[in-house]
Order: C-alpha cells, then sequence, then structure tokens
C-alpha cells in the first residue's frame, strides 16, 4: 500500500483559514473585497502571520519576463498565494486566476477564499 503524504503547508494553510474566518465572523458577508483585504491585512497582523499584500508577480514568456505584471492580493509565508473574493459565489475564471498565479511564480501552493457567502468558502490549489 502506498503511503499518502500530508497535505502541503498544512499548519500555514490553517492559520490562514483561521484568519480569514475570523474576519468573515465579524464582518459577515455583503462588503467589497478592499474591505476583506484591509480586515484580513489587520488579522494577519494581530496572529503574527507574515505576509505580503498587493504583490506584484512576474509573469515569465520563455526567455524574457513580460511588462504586465499581475497582482496577487497577498503572499503569505513567502510561499502561499491567496487570493480573495467578495462575491455570490466562485467560477472558474477565480480558480482559473490562481492557477495562472502559481505558474508564473513557481510557487506550489495558492488558496482561494471567497467572503461574499453566508459561509467562508475556501479551496486549496497545488501546482
Amino acid at each position: 500500500m502506498e503511503k499518502v503524504e500530508g497535505l502541503l503547508y498544512k499548519d500555514e494553510v490553517y492559520q490562514i483559514i483561521g484568519a480569514a474566518m475570523e474576519v468573515h465572523k465579524v464582518l459577515g458577508p455583503g462588503f467589497l473585497e478592499a474591505v476583506y483585504q484591509e480586515a484580513l491585512e489587520i488579522e494577519f497582523i494581530l496572529r503574527g502571520i507574515p505576509f505580503e499584500s498587493y504583490k506584484n508577480l512576474k509573469i515569465p514568456y520563455k526567455e524574457s519576463v513580460l511588462k504586465k505584471c499581475y497582482e496577487a492580493d497577498f503572499v503569505v509565508f513567502e510561499k502561499i498565494i491567496v487570493e480573495i473574493k467578495a462575491l455570490d459565489s466562485i467560477i472558474s475564471k477565480n480558480k482559473a486566476q490562481i492557477i495562472n498565479y502559481l505558474k508564473a511564480t513557481k510557487l506550489r501552493l495558492g488558496v482561494l477564499i471567497n467572503f461574499g457567502e453566508e459561509s467562508l468558502v475556501w479551496k486549496r490549489f497545488v501546482l
């Protein structure tokens, strides 16, 4: 029988989702994404979670780097991309966005969090 490895960055994702759950518990759904962005920054600081917000991500193309950059909502623990949304529901375009961020950065894990629903919705993406 094959040994199943644990989840990639399990403890770090646990901390990220815990912070997001607190933001959602306090604010609930219905605000713009920018409100959740600022609240999550505060919650990360309160919990001692290292992050960069509005991180510009370079996009490699063959032997060049494009002038156009992606802007990730957060890079947390220097290795996890966190994209937040405030939508009625997540659509495939949102999932494609975080996968493209992972491809562009060569980071292995992304977390998509949606504050717009009655309960916090989140999904892990591993490249």
